[in-house]
């Protein structure tokens, strides 16, 4: 039996400056610069938590985003394992935006990925369980059967809707 892990075990913290290249036409970061971050942090959480080589992007199940990213904004993501099953952990992620001429600090964007790790075949394999102590990975923990449900259901409907939706190019189909 796998030993019970803290949540903090898994904790990746990585700050990064917003550059001009990561602005959109509103002079705020990029979406898509913010998901790549994210996804690197919750990757590395995984990781640590399972303590593999390989850990998959098994969904990314939600991301908002609360306030905008500018460029005088430094963004800290934190990021640590919420809620494992059997074979997958959620990895909860926040982002932290902070004023760098103010100081001001506000929370950006939340985010759930869900991981599995795999063993040296590429298969996926069990990982510890967790054991939380704050406030915020017992709130987390205790949500997390809930989103585990929710995932399961949007992963049986993403199935049934590749039965019946088409691989065809659009200008094959005869669309007028």
């Amino acid at each position: 039996m796998l030993e019970k892990k803290n949540p903090s075990e898994s904790l990746i913290v990585s700050t990064d400056q917003v550059m001009i290249n990561d602005l959109n036409n509103y002079n705020t970061l990029f979406g898509g610069v913010l998901m790549k971050k994210l996804d690197n942090n919750a990757t590395l959480s995984a990781r640590r938590h399972s303590r593999v080589k390989e850990c998959v992007t098994a969904s990314t199940d939600s991301i908002d985003f609360l306030y905008p990213i500018h460029q005088k904004d430094s963004v800290c993501v934190e990021s640590f394992v919420s809620y494992t099953g059997n074979k997958s952990m959620e990895i909860f992620c926040k982002v932290i935006a902070e004023d760098m001429i103010t100081g001001e600090r506000r929370m950006a964007a939340t985010a759930f990925l869900t991981f599995v790790a795999l063993d040296e075949n590429k298969n996926p394999m069990k990982v510890p369980d967790i054991e939380p102590v704050t406030e915020e990975e017992k709130f987390l923990y205790e949500s997390g059967k809930e989103r585990a449900d929710m995932r399961r259901n949007r992963r049986k409907h993403s199935k049934e809707l590749t039965e019946i939706i088409g691989l065809e190019k659009p200008w094959e189909k005869g669309w007028k």
